[in-house]
């Protein structure tokens, strides 16, 4: 079981709750910070002071004043005309995510809620009651109003979550059916339910997961390219690293010498070339890069997770109530935008390096490592494959975060779009594993054909345990397969992953 405190959570801890199912608890501390700021709203609504959010309407309706008797239904009114979310939903996972993000703030007692609406989260959370949240809608200012509505929804039960067979149930039958009994909202919570970027932060959690498993995959397969190719390995010496200075840069150079180490398959400075192209002697400094923007997007993403993001916050015991914007997303829209660009340059040197070992004139291998060249094709349509994947990651990669719409008659005149930089981010993840896996497949072809018995020791492992599910090519087969098996075999959060690999070398 873990504590939350809505100030010490970390990627490591969120991945046990959200993939491993773990349980959680909340702090006595945090409570009790909660129900301070809870006695705040009251005072604030037993004596008709006038608060953004709490006795007044919503963006361009926040000059309009609610009566004391109407904020029952301010706020469910609020809940039911948001939550107009469309198109197909969020995984479950990215849902269970989001619903452990939006207690953690809560738990930081700046948001006014009562006690009772942190514990029906947690009572969710720890009995895998999951909204069903459609993925579009928002534009990351304002907070992910649309998605966290729908979440909000089960709250009160409504809306939808996912049942038994994973199929969309209604939540009042399901509440009932786990003994979970809905809140009514009071004033502020609503607002302070749907103002937040828990939509844009879960996917980005776990865009940034898979992601970092698919920079450290990307080195052993890159690895196993240059055994097929014959890699010179002196572009890997650590003195040409260090005499740039980049740490990351260092460090996929020592991880890829290590990958090769023993190998009778690399070559050296001179043997058959000089030098090689660019997609083999510049690895270190192109996965490099990308390890940079991944640092870059774990410390954001570390913030934002222990964030307060909803509005108005509640300060000094209700003293200081302060609208402001912390649920605008642009610290996590351009991190996203940043990962999606970094993700998207490993699929475009995997497929230059994919290039290399089915082009007959720019390797001594079998012409497109086909069996029986000309009588069969071999892997020449699956380099097609990649170019067509590297090319829709291009378009993916816009930056979303420079499209802002104005929005609420204009009150809202500058939004971040965070959670489609979330979305498209997933989408060049999961098209960039697919590259790799290609690539995997065409360097153990090629491996074969020089000696799996000459690779490194390490390297043999893995060949050995890619071979395990995808069998070498002797003949044309559907190779559509294969990409699929290779690429869930890849996936960290997939049940089919084959064993975690040894990077931390």
């Amino acid at each position: 079981m873990i504590e939350l405190t809505g100030h010490s959570l970390t990627i490591d801890q969120l991945m046990k709750i959200c993939v491993d199912q773990e349980s959680v608890t909340i702090s006595e501390k945090s409570m009790r910070d909660v129900q301070n700021s809870r006695l705040a709203v009251e005072d604030i609504v037993s004596n008709s002071k006038t608060v953004y959010g709490i006795n007044t309407g919503f963006g361009k309706f926040s000059d309009v004043i609610i009566h004391e008797e109407d904020v029952e239904e301010l706020q469910l009114n609020l809940i039911r005309s948001h939550a107009c979310g469309v198109g197909e939903s969020f995984p479950e996972l990215v849902s269970r995510t989001m619903m452990v993000l939006r207690l953690n703030a809560l738990l930081k007692g700046f948001s006014g809620v009562r006690p009772e609406v942190v514990e029906i989260l947690k009572e969710l959370i720890n009995k895998q009651v999951h909204p069903v949240i459609p993925q579009q809608g928002s534009l990351g200012a304002s907070g992910d109003l649309a998605p966290l509505a729908h979440l909000a929804l089960v709250l009160i039960g409504e809306g939808k979550v996912y049942g038994e067979d994973d199929q969309p149930a209604d939540s009042k039958y399901v509440l009932n059916a786990k003994s979970i009994q809905p809140v009514t909202l009071k004033a502020k919570e609503g607002l302070a339910l749907i103002n937040g970027t828990q939509a844009m932060t879960a996917m980005g959690i776990l865009n940034y997961m898979e992601a970092e498993q698919l920079a450290y995959d990307s080195e052993w397969i890159a690895a196993l390219s240059m055994e097929g190719l014959g890699g010179i390995i002196d572009a890997f010496h650590p003195d040409m690293h260090k005499a740039r200075g980049y740490k990351q840069q260092e460090q996929v150079a020592a991880r890829m010498s290590n990958w090769l180490k023993g190998s009778e398959l690399v070559t050296r400075q001179g043997d058959k070339r000089v030098q090689d192209a660019y997609s083999i002697r510049c690895i270190p400094q192109v996965h490099g890069a990308t390890w940079q923007t991944l640092d870059y997007v774990k410390e954001k993403l570390e913030i934002e997770m222990n964030a307060a993001t909803d509005n108005p916050l509640i300060f000094d015991e209700g003293e200081s109530v302060i609208s402001g914007g912390n649920f605008h997303g642009q610290p996590i829209a351009l991190a996203m935008d940043f990962l999606k660009i970094a993700v998207a340059e490993l699929a475009n040197i995997s497929e230059r390096r994919i290039e290399r070992l089915v082009n007959p004139q720019l390797n001594d291998l079998p012409p497109f490592l086909s069996p029986k060249p000309g009588l069969q094709s071999g892997a020449m349509i699956m380099q097609y494959a990649a170019a067509s994947l590297v090319s829709e990651n291009k378009t993916l990669a816009h930056p979303a975060s420079v499209d802002s719409i104005p929005s609420s008659a204009n009150q809202e005149d500058h939004v971040s779009m965070g959670t489609i930089a979330a979305r498209h981010c997933g989408g060049i993840i999961q098209n960039t594993r697919r590259v790799l896996a290609i690539e995997c497949i065409c360097a153990l072809q090629a491996v074969d054909y020089k000696g799996p018995e000459k690779s490194s020791s390490k390297l043999q492992s893995q060949w050995n345990k890619v071979r395990h599910i995808v069998p070498s090519i002797t003949h044309d087969r559907v190779f559509s397969e294969d990409i699929e098996t290779v690429h869930n075999a890849l996936n960290p959060l997939s049940d089919s992953r084959f064993g975690k690999i040894a990077c931390y070398i």
